[in-house]
């Protein structure tokens, strides 16, 4: 199956800078929704047979362009869901944000007893999102993509693909609407078939604010 984790579009959350990560969580702002607009266009030609979307509003918002253009129905998937940032949630500090992502890239690494504070352990989080993966390969679809979040798809991404360079990732944003795609299926493992760290739409719609505690670099 070739999967295509897609983040959300532009949160207020995001532009505030705040560890957003609970529900039903924020819609988009006008950017976002300029982004989830260009998302048809984006992928046009490209074979999509399924759509999914966290239980987030802002992953709905952001699919419902594509949806309509190619007239499919998105599965809500609830494992798809942001990583909650616990006793971090809603801040807006920086010293936060870092603890946030390292704890999400110590899981990539392997450190999966480790927890979030007041949230849950890597072992929670990969089982909730491996899956929600493994709930989509077996709808028998050759292409499928899901519209996801920021740390959660680059932790999971970090933890399960083949390819991909934990190290480097750490240090690489991934903007709204920017796009990981894989290859494989839940036995024989995953691989990396593209990281697209800008808004599939182009650099155009990139956010001009650097505050996004869920798509940052861990420097950021």
């Amino acid at each position: 199956m070739r999967l295509l984790l897609l983040r959300h579009g532009q949160t207020p959350s995001n532009v505030a800078g705040l560890l957003d990560t609970g529900a039903p969580g924020p819609g988009l702002t006008p950017l976002g929704e300029r982004q989830a607009a260009a998302v048809p266009g984006a992928l046009a030609g490209r074979r999509i047979d399924a759509l999914a979307v966290s239980s987030l509003v802002r992953t709905s918002l952001t699919v419902a362009p594509l949806a309509e253009h190619r007239g499919l129905r998105p599965a809500v998937v609830d494992g798809l869901r942001e990583i909650e940032a616990g006793a971090l949630e809603m801040s807006g500090n920086g010293d936060d944000h870092g603890t946030y992502l390292r704890t999400v890239f110590g899981w990539a690494r392997g450190d999966l007893h480790r927890p979030m504070p007041g949230g849950p352990d890597g072992r929670a989080f990969l089982g909730r999102f491996d899956a929600a993966v493994a709930e989509l390969s077996a709808t028998g679809h050759d292409a499928v993509l899901a519209v996801s979040h920021g740390a959660a798809i680059r932790a999971w991404s970090c933890a399960r693909v083949r390819g991909v360079d934990v190290d480097a990732m750490e240090w690489e944003p991934l903007d709204n609407t920017g796009l990981v795609e894989v290859e494989g299926d839940p036995e024989s493992g995953w691989h990396l078939v593209e990281w697209r760290s800008g808004p599939v739409g182009g650099e155009e719609l990139e956010s001009v604010v650097a505050l996004d505690p869920t798509g940052e670099a861990v420097d950021g």
